[in-house]
Parts: C-alpha cells; sequence; structure tokens
C-alpha cells in the first residue's frame, strides 16, 4: 500500500573513516534489506578533494567546498523522482560556514526531506542557528537518537514535537555471548579486557582511564586496558599522531605498559564486533556532555556488554535504569572504582549485561530500518497535505486561526486532585456522581495530543492525575480496569466494562507512543501489556476496535511485542467477520443495530489495515464509515450524528435525536484517517462537516462551543441544546478541535468553499 519507490542518502559512506560513514552505509544496508522493492542510492560528501572507492551504492559524489557540485546533485536527484531524501546532518561534513552549503542543495530538491541530526546543540554560535533554522525549515520530519535531541529542538529553534522522531542508534544484531572465545582469538586469555574503541581524538577522554589503571590493576591484576581505533583523520591532517604518542607517554609514566594496548587501525564491522565480544567492560570516558549519539556506545550497548561512561546525554539516557554506569566527567579516580567495582562483581555485571541486551532488541538495524521508512512514508503523506492547497504558513491557516482557539480553562474546572470528574450541571463540576475511567482515558489521549501537536500543552499536575486515576483503577486480581469512582474515592465496581477497559488501553497506548515524559511512556507502556490479555475474551465490537486504535502506537512504541501483533490480528478479524456476517444490501455495518461512538469500529479497521499492509481491512473500514457518513449527513448537507433514540433499533435508519459531541468527534478522527489512506475530498468534507456541527450548522442552528472557557454543552434536544457541559463532552470537543488544528497546520483545506465556511464560524 506504500507508494515510497526511490530513497536517497546523502552524508559520508564507508571506506570514508568516520561515524557518519559507518552509520549511512549501515542505514542505507538495513533499509535495502527491509524493503527490497525500493531503488535506494548514496550521495556521498568527500572532505578536502579527496576521493574514495566507493561501492556501486554511491551513485553522486559532492566535494564538500565545491557549491556546484550542490547544485548539480539536486537537479539529478529531482531528475531521478527520488521520493524522499534521508539527509545525515554532522557538523563539519559539509563546506561553508557551519556547513551552510548544504542548504544550497535542500532548497532545490522537490521531495520531501528527513534529516537526521547526530548532534544537536544547545548553544549554537549565531552561524550554526542560522544555518540549522533553514534545515529545519526544509526538512518534513527530523530524526534524533535521543529524547534529549527533541527537547532540544524545541526549546532552542521552536520545534514541534510532532515534526521529531526518536528513533535510537541502529546496532547489529548479535547473539548475547561469552568473552572467552574472542580473547583468545586476539590473545587476551586470562585477562580481563576494558575496552574502549573509535576514532582517536582528546575530547573521547581515554586519558581519563589511563590514569584510573593503576586502581584498577591493585584490585585486578590481570586487567588490560585496549584502545582500538585510528586517529581521527582530521587530527592526523592537523597534527600527525601527536595526540596517540602523548597517551603512550603517560602509560610509560604511569609504569602500566603491561596493561595498556594500543591497536592504532579502523576495523570492519566484523573485526569490530569480535572486538567487543572479547572485552569483559567497556567504556565510553568522552569529554563533552552535548554528544547526542555515539554509535560505539550503542553498538557495546547492543552486543550486552557492561559499560561505564561519563553522563553525556546518550550514555545518560540509554544506561539508565541499571543498564550501565555513570562517572563523572575526566574523574579519573571515580571511573577507575567503577571498572574495578563492576569486573570484582561477577553478578552485578551479568546482571547489568543482560538488562543492556534486552533493552536493545528494539534497536537492531532491521528494527531501525522500519523505524526510518515510517518517517520516510509519514514525511511523503504530510508533503501530500501540503500540496493540496497553496498555503501561506503565515497566514490564517499556519497559525490555525481558521479554527477556534483552544481553551481549556472549562475543562480544567472539572478537574481536581482525583480526576476528572464526570458530570456538570451547567458548567458547574457536579460531585454527585464522581469520576469514571472512560472520561479519564479521554482526558489522557487530550493530554498526549496537545503535547504532541503543537499546542500548549496541559498543566503536568493534570497529565499526572490522568495517569495516576488509571493506574489506580487496574485491579491485579480481576486482571480489568474498574470504570466508576464515588466522590469519596471509593470504587463502585470490582471491574468496569468491556468498553471502558478497550478505551483505556487506547489511552495507555497512544500515551506510550506520544507523551512527552519519557518515564509516563514506558509506565503507559507496561501497563498496557499487563492488562492487553483480558481483552482477547472480550465480546463487545467496541472494546475491540479501542483496543485497536491503541495497538497502533503500542506497536509502533514497543518494537517486537509477539502478542501484541497476535492480538492485532486477531481482534481485526474478528471486526472483518462481525462486518461480513451483518453485511446487506442496504446495511454495511458491524452489527445490527447503531449505537454510540460509532466511526471508531471503521477508524480502528482503516488504521490497522493501513499499518498492517492488508487492503482487505482498510477497504472494510472505508464501505463501513462512507455509509455510516451517508447516513449521518442531513438533507442540506449538513453533519446530523446518530441519535441515542436509535440505540438499540435492529436495521432501522437513526433517528435524530438526542446528538451528542462524542459522534462528532469520532467522525472526525474516522474521516481524517480515512484520508490519510484514501485521498478521497470526501473524507476532507466529512471531517470539516462533523467538526461545523459543535459550532452551529446542526439541525437547531445552535453553537455547543463556550468560546472563552472552551466548554461544550452535551448535545442536543429535539427542542434545545443540553446546557450541562460534563467531562465527555468537553474533552470530545478539545480531541477534535485539536485534531482539525493539526489538520490545518499541515497545510489542508477540504475545498476553497469549506475553508471559507470554516473561517466564517469562527467561535
Amino acid at each position: 500500500m506504500s507508494s515510497l519507490r526511490r530513497v536517497a542518502f546523502i552524508g559520508n559512506h564507508l571506506p570514508r573513516r568516520c561515524g557518519i560513514a559507518t552509520f549511512t552505509t549501515h542505514l542505507h544496508r538495513a533499509i535495502s534489506s527491509d524493503r527490497p522493492d525500493l531503488q535506494t542510492g548514496v550521495v556521498a560528501m568527500n572532505d578536502g578533494g579527496r576521493h574514495y572507492d566507493y561501492p556501486s551504492a554511491v551513485q553522486f559524489q559532492v566535494r564538500d567546498e565545491v557549491v556546484a557540485d550542490y547544485v548539480q546533485t539536486a537537479h539529478a536527484l529531482n531528475a531521478a523522482r527520488v521520493d524522499v531524501v534521508s539527509l545525515q546532518h554532522e557538523y563539519g561534513i559539509f563546506g561553508g560556514e557551519a556547513g551552510s552549503h548544504i542548504v544550497d542543495l535542500l532548497k532545490l530538491l522537490s521531495m520531501p526531506i528527513v534529516t537526521t541530526l547526530h548532534t544537536v546543540l544547545s548553544a549554537p554560535t549565531p552561524g550554526q542557528r542560522q544555518v540549522m533554522d533553514k534545515i529545519i525549515a526544509l526538512s518534513t520530519k527530523l530524526v534524533v537518537m535521543a529524547e534529549k535531541g527533541r527537547e532540544i529542538l524545541h526549546s532552542v529553534h521552536g520545534v514541534p514535537h510532532q515534526k521529531v522522531e526518536v528513533i535510537s542508534h541502529g546496532i547489529p544484531d548479535f547473539p548475547f555471548i561469552e568473552a572467552a572465545q574472542a580473547k583468545a582469538k586476539f590473545g587476551f586469555s586470562g585477562k580481563t579486557v576494558i575496552l574502549t574503541f573509535g576514532l582517536l581524538s582528546p575530547s573521547k577522554g581515554i586519558e581519563t582511564v589511563i590514569n584510573a589503571m593503576p586502581h584498577i590493576i591493585r584490585s585486578c591484576p590481570e586487567a588490560v586496558y585496549v584502545v582500538l581505533g585510528a586517529t581521527h583523520p582530521n587530527l592526523i591532517r592537523q597534527e600527525g599522531e601527536a595526540y596517540r604518542e602523548s597517551l603512550s607517554a603517560r602509560v610509560r609514566e604511569l609504569g602500566i605498559t603491561d596493561h595498556v594496548v594500543f591497536f592504532n587501525q579502523f576495523v570492519d564491522q566484523a573485526t569490530l564486533l569480535e572486538y567487543i565480544s572479547m572485552c569483559d567492560v567497556y567504556v565510553t570516558p568522552y569529554l563533552n556532555e552535548a554528544q547526542m549519539t555515539s554509535g560505539t556506545l550503542a553498538y557495546s550497548f547492543g552486543l550486552g556488554k557492561a559499560i561505564v561512561s561519563t553522563p553525556y546525554w546518550h550514555a545518560k539516557e540509554l544506561l539508565h535504569d541499571g543498564r550501565g554506569a555513570l562517572v563523572p566527567f575526566g574523574d579519573a579516580n571515580a571511573t577507575g572504582l567503577e571498572i574495578s567495582a563492576l569486573i570484582t562483581n561477577d553478578v552485578r555485571r551479568h546482571a547489568m549485561r543482560k538488562r543492556a541486551y534486552a533493552f536493545s532488541r528494539s534497536m537492531t538495524w532491521p528494527q531501525t530500518a522500519k523505524l526510518y521508512v515510517a518517517a520516510f512514508e509519514s514525511a511523503q503523506e504530510s508533503s501530500r497535505i501540503a500540496e493540496l492547497v497553496p498555503v501561506d504558513h503565515g497566514g490564517l491557516w499556519g497559525a490555525c486561526q481558521g479554527f477556534p482557539a483552544l481553551r481549556t480553562g472549562h475543562f480544567l474546572s472539572m478537574c481536581d486532585s482525583t480526576g476528572l470528574l464526570q458530570h456538570a450541571i451547567h458548567s458547574i463540576p457536579d460531585r454527585s456522581h464522581g469520576y469514571c475511567i472512560d472520561d479519564n482515558a479521554r482526558a489522557l489521549l487530550l493530554s498526549t495530543l496537545l503535547a504532541t501537536g503543537g499546542e500548549e500543552p496541559l498543566p503536568e499536575r493534570n497529565t499526572v492525575g490522568f495517569a495516576s486515576f488509571i493506574q489506580h483503577a487496574w485491579n491485579p486480581h480481576t486482571r480489568r480496569f474498574r470504570n466508576f469512582m464515588g466522590y469519596d474515592r471509593q470504587w463502585l465496581e470490582p471491574q468496569g466494562s468491556e468498553d471502558s477497559h478497550g478505551r483505556t488501553l487506547w489511552a495507555l497506548g497512544e500515551c506510550a507512543r506520544n507523551d512527552s515524559d519519557p518515564s509516563r511512556r514506558k509506565w503507559a507502556a507496561a501497563l498496557f501489556k499487563n492488562s492487553m490479555p483480558s481483552v482477547e475474551a472480550f465480546r463487545s465490537p467496541r472494546a475491540w476496535a479501542f483496543t485497536l486504535l491503541g495497538l497502533h502506537p503500542y506497536c509502533s512504541a514497543v518494537v517486537g511485542d509477539s502478542a501484541a501483533s497476535a492480538l492485532r490480528e486477531l481482534l481485526a478479524e474478528k471486526l472483518i467477520s462481525l462486518f461480513q456476517a451483518a453485511k446487506a444490501e442496504d446495511w454495511c455495518w458491524y452489527e445490527d443495530v447503531l449505537a454510540y461512538d460509532n466511526s471508531r469500529l471503521p477508524q480502528a479497521m482503516i488504521v490497522t489495515g493501513a499499518a498492517l499492509e492488508r487492503p482487505n481491512m482498510v477497504e472494510v473500514g472505508l464501505a463501513s464509515l462512507r455509509w455510516l457518513m451517508a447516513l449521518q449527513t442531513a438533507p442540506n448537507g449538513e453533519f446530523r450524528p446518530v441519535g441515542t433514540g436509535s440505540f438499540g433499533a435492529k436495521r432501522k435508519a437513526p433517528k435524530v435525536f438526542d446528538q451528542q459531541p462524542v459522534e462528532a468527534a469520532a467522525t472526525i478522527s474516522a474521516c481524517i484517517s480515512a484520508w490519510r489512506v484514501n485521498r478521497h475530498q470526501e473524507w476532507l468534507t466529512g471531517a470539516v462537516s462533523a467538526f461545523q456541527w459543535f459550532v452551529g450548522r446542526n439541525d437547531l442552528k445552535s453553537s455547543l462551543i463556550d468560546a472563552e472557557t472552551g466548554g461544550c454543552m452535551d448535545g442536543l434536544h429535539p427542542d434545545r441544546p443540553n446546557e450541562n457541559r460534563g467531562a465527555e463532552s468537553a474533552v470530545c470537543y478539545l480531541l477534535g478541535l485539536a485534531e482539525m488544528r493539526q489538520l490545518a497546520r499541515s497545510g489542508v483545506a477540504a475545498s476553497a468553499s469549506d475553508l471559507a465556511e470554516t473561517l466564517a464560524l469562527r467561535a
């Protein structure tokens, strides 16, 4: 189903010797293996007039200081009708001030650009900031390898969270093995090996470990420190081998020549993996905190090695939670103590190794390739969205002024320290009905959407409150979530409905992938995994649909969960079976009745089918949504949701009233999901029409919205709006509004007339 056919990679490439060359080579190979149907090629950067014996994958070469090469390459990529360009950006590999020449290439490209930023600076120079801002503006998507990178891009450059993907540095898929065999091959049998590898330069902090070796040797006399790697080519050009010679001099001065070995060579991957295999402890003693990624760290981590590192950004994230040990920058004493403690404590060292290896399975190159391909396809989609309508990004659409401002005052007034209250009398929270997990799960969905959709996020205390409510609702004895809680904080039931359980899984899945807080993402993934198995016995189609909507983001966040993948297949097949059994000439639905949240069923089929590349699932989703939209369209073309009076009526045309916000919000989401896979104008028109129902294009010609507070009335009776403004209505309106504003921010308008009508209906 993907339209991605041609991808070009821009960066350094082996046999040029540097980390970016290694990364670009391995990323290209991994994606080519994962998607053999893709046509791929590499644009290799050449430094200082040098030439390299490149493989056939390198189709273009650019001399870093020759602007004409950049321009000619851009024209060649356009002529080749490349679908997506994957740029590897690092300071120092492109010519011009702060690498500005690459901008001359990017600004001429006609296809979307996905830029991987190998370094993100928290305090760039004015020149670096100027160039980076241009690269960011020209890129459809940005990729960083640590969460810290996304934080800095947001705080320093104002990049919205949804533009940035965090994809870990890829690693070889290597077995978890012991070191004895590799030690024997390299002549280190009987030794305790401490290893550092990579291109040598003063920023690597090798002297810190050398200075720590006398302490290490006292606790472990057979210890040897192996320093593997050639001196960095740039350093060679500037001063020859002076740095390496200074390290050797320090080794002689300390009298530890029998315990420090230098291998001055640049090794291929197979040899490198054997060297890593032989070490007992791997050390990255880098001196610069602002190191966003380290391939050497990632590789050693992926082989399940016990790691001691300074707390640069990548290491702090990767080695968190006992997956490694951190020591202060340049502190030889602390480094020696930590390495000694590890090599003399087999139990602790092996436990650390196992934690690292287990965590790293989602980082293997095959898994990394899938995430990059997904980012390429997302960039393609965003590019198509922007092409639908000529957009002035500084005008109304760019600022999202075509829709009401997103106000959360009323919503927040419904929250207290326990969570989100269910009901309101007019706009006053009604304590007599307490709380429910349905509304708190919707609130967590809203929090996640606002945090990733370019909106002002909800206060952290409220997001924590919704998550805490869900955590407290989990009943480990029944393996189900409770739903209703009294205002006295007493649960009113041991377990809630199947639908409330499914909706909670949906919220947890979105939180696991998109929440701004890494710790909360881990919490959500763990609770999702614990509460997921109960769904297999459920009988409610809506519970299946809600769970599928949660499995979609969860399976992206937790790659390789076979149980989740199996459940996704099972639930989707169940919905297809229901649809086929109930379908008739005049009835294109999953059941004999229509009920609430109807559009979530086709939405679940659409997103699941697209993710699994199952056209039959997508077609079922589109067909059922098209049928439902026909029922939900009044003769004058306005949106008319299925009224509650229809619920339970077998194979009957829906009654008009009561109309509720939950149906409009679900329809907005489903139509946007349909448009993303189908591109037909009807889906954009449907989303706009469903949103306009909130602001007055409805049977009563009454707006349900309080523009100042963001409150939403509970629906439409036959003769009047329902003046109460409960939690479900408030959250559904805000979810619908946030999705429409996100759509607008992407540069989408259903048509000129739809855009004009929406702008005219501003609250």
